[in-house]
């Protein structure tokens, strides 16, 4: 396995200060930026918004890390993680202020965006239930002092936080409560409590309100809000999902009749000599496809260190759009990474509904995903995988070798003909 830059300079640090001898021990583990800064940048080293990004002796010795004040961390066996829901919820339609020129919810590139088009088309006031809602705190401030207990493989841990830096990306206070929203503008499968927690804890003192913790993620068209309570204010780990909702921009619906008219009418292409798709959501394949189109170009290590991928992830989802014809893989300035083909800037122009529509007829160009709809049409519902693998060994694949191969590639099969399906209204 390729070390990272993290990988290795942590490795550095473990030795130097001894860290899993002495947890061994049962000794706290404190560590300041100055002596992380002797190996590499701290800042560069303690950023993790998801377990994926931990680096490997972490993730070997189930260990985490936590801010205590500006400089100084605390290592330890505790979890810090919590995982996103998956179930699934069907999208509310909303309006956008047809009168606003300066902000264009089909083209939003950061998460300050995705919050502003939240708030301006009245998605924020209907998740709230608050009727008037004003935007009040937001930006980088001090977390004052608190301490907190936090779950571990060997029990509580006491830790007091004095200080230490944390940011909002927005604040709106209403009549009964205080909205602290996290927002990222890419999809993941956990996120890090202490973006939720630090904020709640410090606003929590100040004011009599209600502070509702709200985690935003826009990705393709659709804002996905999760609110969030912690049952016990001084576990860390007594983290709660209240409710999530999803909205979208009405802009037209796509029905039965228009996914079979596709079907029916779509030019099967050449099967490509590329690895056939192992990339399970068709949802973090467009969000890739995203990112790319807001920076133009990323490298496969910003990618794993960046974005909620590990390496093989990176892999999988930039050769899946590679595959259809979406994103090219390029050298930059020494680095291999990505960027989007012609075709995939064009269709990432496009308004959602038509941009949806091609992702469409990309996937059913190939001849497996056409078949496999063609069987779910046929039958009245989505084929099983050994179905599936019986398609596939009807097609000209190209480097599938093992029944196991065929079996992990139809997953990526069901799952994105699901994606499919889930258009319909």
């Amino acid at each position: 396995m390729n070390k990272s830059k993290n990988d290795k300079a942590w490795a550095l640090v473990f030795e130097h200060h001894h860290i899993l001898e002495r947890l061994a021990n049962n000794e706290r583990i404190t560590i300041s930026s100055g002596e992380i800064n002797n190996f590499r940048e701290a800042r560069l080293m303690t950023k993790f918004d998801h377990r994926s990004q931990l680096p490997q002796l972490f993730i070997e010795h189930n260990l985490s890390i936590l801010p205590t004040s500006r400089g100084t961390y605390e290592i330890g066996p505790f979890e810090t993680f919590c995982d996103f829901d998956k179930d699934e919820i069907d999208v509310t339609p909303i309006e956008f202020p047809v009168f606003l020129e300066s902000i264009d919810y089909r083209d939003i590139t950061n998460e300050s965006m995705a919050i502003n088009c939240a708030f301006a088309s009245k998605i924020l006031h209907d998740f709230t239930k608050e009727e008037h809602l004003y935007p009040t705190v937001c930006g980088r401030m001090g977390s004052s002092l608190f301490d907190f207990t936090i779950q571990s493989k060997l029990g509580s841990f006491n830790v007091n936080v004095e200080n230490s830096q944390i940011e909002i990306d927005g604040g709106y206070e209403g009549d009964e409560s205080l909205s602290l929203i996290e927002a990222k503008n890419y999809i993941s499968d956990d996120f890090l409590i202490r973006q939720l927690y630090y904020p709640y804890r410090l606003w929590s003192n100040k004011i009599q309100k209600r502070v509702r913790p709200i985690f935003l993620t826009y990705s393709n068209g659709i804002f996905h809000l999760r609110e969030y309570e912690f049952t016990d204010p001084m576990l860390y780990n007594s983290v709660r999902l209240v409710k999530h909702k999803k909205y979208a921009v009405q802009e037209g619906a796509i029905n039965m009749e228009i996914i079979q008219n596709i079907l029916n009418d779509i030019q099967i292409a050449e099967e490509p000599e590329l690895p056939f798709p192992q990339a399970d959501s068709f949802a973090r394949v467009i969000n890739l496809c995203e990112l790319l189109k807001q920076k133009g170009f990323i490298s496969k290590d910003d990618i794993t260190q960046n974005y909620d991928f590990d390496h093989r992830q990176t892999d999988y989802y930039s050769n899946a759009g590679k595959y259809l014809g979406l994103i090219d893989i390029v050298r930059e300035n020494e680095q291999i990474g990505c960027s989007l083909t012609e075709r995939g800037i064009h269709i990432f122009s496009l308004p959602i509904i038509d941009r949806q529509l091609e992702f469409v007829k990309l996937i059913l160009a190939h001849e497996v995903f056409r078949n496999t709809l063609k069987l779910y049409f046929d039958k009245g519902n989505v084929p099983t995988k050994d179905e599936v693998v019986e398609i596939m060994y009807d097609s000209k694949l190209y480097n599938i070798d093992s029944e196991h191969t065929y079996r992990r590639r139809a997953s990526t099969v069901v799952s994105w003909i699901n994606w499919i399906l889930e258009l319909m209204e």
